[in-house]
């Protein structure tokens, strides 16, 4: 017997909650003592659709091992997608080789516009502070065996070959990446890409393969500009600190930065560039009808673009020193 005296205001989740703990689909209000006609009132009524409404059923827990298994296989999947969002990426691709009427220029200018000339402000600050900050840390240890020019060789070098790749990727993949989920889910969301097949057009040829190749060609040029600004930002501050001058700055580039090492950077970034435009498309494509999905799958891929280009790197690092480039 539950005593209702002291209640004072009681509303239908509250009755639901009262219900289900005296006994769900069994309770009555037999087992109610000292409740008003009001509160009994609102009882039967919830009481009576008690019925339609259900009892909650338990989730199920899942040991570590089964958590185990359902991560790999749902990283497995998301793998299988990509390497079939990849092959149909270069069927379209070899399509519009064959026919070059079928790619969109306009739509491949305009991706190319955002993709790359209005990502040249950021890629140029972030890239040039990083300059700035190698030259500094190295020069306060090369000072110390009076090394000095050879933080010229360790910021070009580092930089072309290794940290501006890395780091223009990384600043691509979360704004190019992200920005091609959340068009490309709120075009599924809105049905856009059902009337584009509607209308007996390829969704790949015309909105994949201008992204894929707008960005493709936009991350090596990134890259490049990204080696320009980080030396820029070492020979700002190697004059005061570590009496370089620009002009033996820019000697000793032209001497000790050979061209294989930008060439490396240079390929690494279009390598990187396939994956975050495939990654970023696919994700987009494969959301479900709904606003939170395009979130998540937003969210998912800035992860999975940063973790693809760090893998790529360490494979690309291991692959040429064991080619000895």
């Amino acid at each position: 017997m539950l005593d209702g005296a002291a209640l004072t205001a009681l509303d239908t989740a509250a009755a639901l909650a009262l219900l289900r703990r005296i006994g769900g689909a069994g309770a009555s209000v037999a087992r109610l003592a000292n409740f008003s006609v009001s509160h009994l009132r609102v009882i039967e009524t919830v009481l009576g659709r008690l019925g339609d409404i259900g009892v909650e059923a338990p989730r199920p827990r899942h040991g570590w091992l089964a958590v185990l298994g359902m991560n790999v296989l749902e990283f497995r999947g998301l793998m299988l997608g990509h390497l079939d969002f990849l092959g149909r990426s270069a069927v379209a691709l070899g399509d519009a080789a064959l026919r070059p009427r079928a790619l969109r220029l306009k739509e491949f200018t305009a991706q190319f516009h955002h993709v790359c000339v209005e990502a040249i402000p950021v890629v140029v600050l972030v890239t040039f502070l990083i300059g700035v900050v190698l030259a500094y840390l190295f020069g306060m240890q090369a000072e110390k065996y009076g090394a000095n020019i050879f933080v010229v060789d360790g910021v070009a070098i580092g930089t072309t070959r290794e940290l501006s790749p890395i780091i223009v990727a990384v600043i691509v993949a979360g704004r190019s990446g992200a920005a091609f989920t959340a068009q490309l889910g709120t075009m599924v969301l809105t049905e856009e890409i059902d009337a584009i097949r509607t209308l007996g057009l390829s969704p790949m040829q015309v909105l994949v393969i201008p992204r894929l190749l707008a960005l493709v060609i936009a991350l090596p040029l990134l890259v490049f500009v990204g080696d320009v600004s980080s030396m820029l930002g070492a020979m700002t501050v190697a004059n005061p600190l570590l009496d370089i001058t620009p002009t033996t700055f820019i000697d000793r580039v032209h001497w000790g930065l050979r061209l294989e090492h930008v060439i490396v950077g240079l390929t690494k970034s279009a390598v990187f560039a396939v994956f975050i435009a495939i990654i970023g498309c696919r994700m987009g494509m494969s959301v479900s009808r709904d606003s939170r999905s395009i979130g998540i799958s937003t969210t998912s891929t800035v992860v999975q673009c940063i973790v693809s280009v760090i893998l790529l790197d360490a494979f690309f690092a291991i692959v040429f020193q064991e080619l000895g480039i």
